[in-house]
């Protein structure tokens, strides 16, 4: 792999630069605080608000399913990425890419797609590309349509990573982890109170190994983030940070599926079969994102804030995709069969290069007032974003694909083409400008309401070949009642909508005929946004003294207004109509001082209520693809002496097919974990990680059952954190 180490030490070095440089300064100006020793707060799962203004209410009464997976949780889990995260929370499932995407990059929520859903600190994400969590306070899943808060798309919900920000106190902690599969991974996050009102937070993150179960498979990843917050404190406050990202991976597409019909579960082949060329294939990413924030508290209650991000990422790979029968689009089922019954698999060759560029803006305004004798939380703002999309890719002199044993491949020897770069094409360009308004009336103790509205105007354009556009004013709003039958519990109910305009997924996801997609070409610009409704009964309660939090909500997903084949005019248009309804049951927090919970069970019922993607493709009543109708996870740790931890946790995904027809699925899995801490001393801890303990089989995803995504195996992971 190729080492960018000039490049990371020379940002580390400036960085480390500049905190000492200031901390010199402030000591010569005797400005440097005093260092106090407080009593370390007793961890726990449970977090009591989301981070984002525009829900202006604690989570107990916020009128909308939301699961937080906090910084302690990420840490007893041994999680490293956010697909690990995502893997591990019910009623979120995973799907794989056509091309480059990285697999965690493409989630479904209660049912639903949510790739262009990823929020940091509340602002949209730009592009496709791997996300880490060395700098992560949080994530944060929103589940529900949830257009009105965050604009286009949202219909199954929203994952939002919230960042670690500066405080005002001196700490260091660095982490290294060893594990099986050649793992080494170095963390290092410090903070300086340069003065009481300015400091400087810096993480730093090294990731080096292979993948477990999974022969050739190797990751490299590197990162660092830089935030300075000016005014801690005070009622005007800034904060400027700097994140970047960069990987150099070997992909994996797992084994080959479609055998034409002879199998309706992937081939029972060993686990560690590659595929690909270890030789030959790679994917590289590189990720830079700029963001300032600045906030004013005003004496009357409230507070503006404005936050700017820019962002720029490049994904580029090459990689093998294995198939039986060839490489072409026109392969018959008899030649997928053939090949199959003879044990021969087709390593067919992918390559692209994809640069992705924004620029976001929103501004927010919130506080409280009374108003009509009723107390007000209230949250508005503006957005506008400019997004640009743009596609490379590779060329080759001779041949690029081969062909490999299905029981015994062999990852050496590629084919020995010459591959060159080509440029850039003309990008698809994104403008959004949008208004939204939310407001929670107290009508007194018992009794409040949420109401909220959100006005955006959405175009999307091919600047390669401009008569392909789209332009949409799309009106989402969401409204909640809620009562309190006592201080620790409430019962609400909500609705909501969302909009998935044509052209949403523009330069980012493949396929020519844009059914189910929202690719934007010449055949579907003129098909309107897809629409959903969605209502919401839930219950919440904090018990034990407020340590536990449990959660339960019954809820409704329908899109009315779907895209799909249309007979009467042969072409794609809003004639499709799908739907989730479910259960979705969740606690966090501690029974005891010594034993902390996490958990959360799905029961969903996804359906196909009537579409067809052809004319002879009618899929009306199947079970919708990728999604489990039963998904469940749990976590305990319990502290058996001060000094040691024990713990461990379940995951349970149901069933899952994998193509609209119903007809390749993947069987429903469990996977164990298990968990050790002791606290060697105040500074010093030791954790072991046991993850998949009895190497079940799991297959993370499937793109329409060309090819398997396997689960890592059984892995160990033995981490030693030091706090200076």
């Amino acid at each position: 792999m190729k080492s960018k180490q000039e490049f990371y030490l020379k940002t580390v070095t400036t960085s480390v630069a500049v905190a000492l440089s200031g901390m010199a300064s402030a000591a010569e100006e005797g400005a440097l605080p005093e260092v106090s020793v407080s009593a370390k707060k007793e961890a726990s799962y449970k977090v009591d608000r989301a981070s984002s203004p525009k829900f202006t209410e604690p989570l107990l009464n916020t009128p909308k399913s939301i699961t937080i997976i906090n910084e302690e949780l990420i840490q007893a889990r041994g999680l490293v990425s956010l697909t690990e995260v995502l893997r591990t929370t019910p009623g979120v499932t995973l799907g794989a890419g056509e091309g480059g995407t990285p697999l965690g990059d493409r989630p479904f929520i209660r049912g639903y797609e949510a790739s262009t859903d990823i929020m940091v600190d509340g602002i949209r994400q730009v592009g496709r590309f791997s996300h880490e969590i060395f700098n992560l306070e949080s994530v944060e899943i929103i589940k529900g349509p949830g257009s009105m808060q965050s604009g286009r798309g949202s219909t199954g919900g929203v994952i939002n990573m919230v960042t670690k920000k500066p405080k005002a106190e001196d700490f260091t902690t660095a982490g290294v982890t060893w594990g099986t599969d050649q793992t080494k991974r170095l963390t290092l996050d410090t903070n300086w109170a340069i003065t009481d009102e300015v400091a400087l937070r810096v993480n730093l993150m090294h990731h080096d190994a292979n993948v477990a179960g999974r022969q050739s498979v190797e990751l490299e990843r590197k990162g660092i983030a830089a935030a300075l917050a000016i005014g801690l404190n005070t009622a005007t406050r800034a904060n400027v940070s700097f994140y970047h990202f960069e990987s150099d991976d070997i992909p994996d597409q797992g084994l080959p599926f479609d055998t034409g019909g002879t199998l309706k579960k992937p081939p029972r082949v060993d686990r560690d079969n590659f595929y690909g060329f270890k030789d030959r294939d790679f994917r590289e990413q590189n990720v830079d994102q700029i963001t300032l924030r600045l906030e004013h508290d005003f004496d009357h209650g409230f507070t503006l804030r404005n936050t700017s991000t820019y962002t720029r990422s490049t994904n580029e790979y090459i990689f093998t995709r294995p198939t039986f029968g060839g490489c072409g689009n026109s392969v018959s089922n008899a030649q997928k069969q053939t090949a199959y019954a003879n044990g021969v698999v087709s390593q067919c060759y992918r390559g692209g290069r994809r640069l992705s560029e924004g620029y976001l803006n929103q501004t927010d305004y919130f506080g409280s007032l009374d108003l009509w004798g009723m107390k007000h939380n209230v949250a508005t703002g503006f957005e506008i974003s400019k997004e640009e999309l743009s596609d490379g890719g590779y060329t080759a002199t001779g041949a690029t694909e081969g062909t490999t044993g299905l029981y015994n491949p062999s990852p050496v020897g590629a084919p020995g083409a010459p591959f060159s770069r080509t440029g850039y094409g003309d990008p698809f360009k994104f403008n959004t400008r949008a208004w939204y308004v939310s407001d929670t009336i107290h009508f007194n103790e018992q009794w409040q309401a949420n109401v909220g509205v959100r006005l955006d105007y959405y175009r999307v354009v091919d600047t390669g070949n401009p008569t392909v556009h789209r332009s949409d004013r799309m009106f989402n709003y969401a409204a909640g009642l809620l009562y309190k039958p006592a201080p620790n519990g409430s019962v609400y109910f909500n609705i909501g909508t969302s909009t998935n305009p044509t052209g949403e997924t523009a330069g980012q996801s493949g396929g020519a005929d844009g059914v189910a997609g929202g690719r934007l070409f010449a055949g579907n610009m003129n098909v309107a946004p897809e629409r959903t409704r969605a209502i919401e009964l839930g219950t919440k309660w904090d018990i034990l003294d407020n340590r536990l939090s449990l959660t339960a909500a019954i809820f409704k997903t329908k899109k009315t207004d779907a895209r799909a084949y249309d007979a009467a005019t042969n072409s794609n248009a809003l004639v499709g109509d799908n739907s989730v309804e479910g259960i979705d049951l969740g606690a966090a927090g501690n029974i005891t001082d010594k034993w902390s919970v996490w958990g959360g069970i799905v029961f969903m019922d996804p359906v196909l209520d009537s579409f067809k993607s052809s004319a002879t493709a009618d899929y009306s009543g199947n079970q919708s693809k990728f999604i489990a109708k039963r998904s469940g996870s749990l976590w305990t740790m319990y502290k058996v002496t001060p000094e040691l931890s024990v713990g461990g946790g379940a995951t349970y995904t149901g069933k899952r097919y994998v193509n609209d027809a119903n007809t390749m699925y993947f069987d429903p899995t469990w996977r164990w974990d298990a968990s050790a801490t002791y606290q060697v001393n105040q500074k010093l801890s030791l954790r072991l990680n046991v993850l998949n303990l009895t190497n079940e089989r799991i297959y993370d995803a499937s793109h329409v059952g060309i090819f398997a995504v396997m689960a890592p195996g059984r892995s160990a992971l033995l981490n030693a954190t030091y706090h200076f």
